[in-house]
C-alpha cells in the first residue's frame, strides 16, 4: 500500500511538471524562433528547483519520503529530466568521481543527441 501511494505522488507531480513543461513552450512560442528559448528556460529553471529542493530534503534527512518524490522525481522529473541528470552528475562530481562524473556528462549529452538524431532518421 505505501508502494502505490508512493507511485501515485511520483505520478501526480509528474502530471504536473509536465503540464508546466508544455505551458511554458506555449507561453514562449513567439519568442522561441530559431532557439529552443523555452526548452532552455524549462530545463535551467529544473535544475535550480530540483536544486533547493534536494538541498532541503537531504538537510533534514527527508530525500525518501513522498513529499520529497512528489516535488523532485515526480515535478521536476516531469517538468525536466535534465535537472535529475544535473544532480545525478552533481552527486559523482562532490564524491570525487572525475572521470566518473565527465563519462556521464560526456556520453549522455553525446548518445543522447545521436540517439534523438537516429530515431528520427530512422522513420524519416
Amino acid at each position: 500500500m505505501e508502494l502505490m501511494k508512493t507511485i501515485l505522488a511520483v505520478g501526480a507531480g509528474s502530471f504536473i511538471g509536465g503540464t508546466g513543461r508544455y505551458l511554458v513552450s506555449l507561453m514562449m512560442k513567439g519568442v522561441s524562433k530559431g532557439f529552443p528559448w523555452a526548452t532552455l528556460a524549462v530545463n535551467l529553471v529544473g535544475c535550480f528547483l530540483i536544486g533547493l529542493l534536494w538541498g532541503v530534503f537531504s538537510k533534514n534527512g527527508s530525500e525518501g519520503s513522498n513529499w520529497a518524490l512528489f516535488l523532485t522525481v515526480g515535478l521536476c522529473g516531469g517538468f525536466t529530466t535534465f535537472s535529475t541528470f544535473s544532480k545525478e552528475a552533481l552527486i559523482m562530481l562532490q564524491g570525487g568521481n572525475i572521470w566518473g562524473f565527465a563519462g556521464y556528462v560526456a556520453i549522455s549529452v553525446i548518445a543522447g543527441i545521436s540517439l534523438v538524431a537516429l530515431g528520427y532518421f530512422l522513420v524519416r
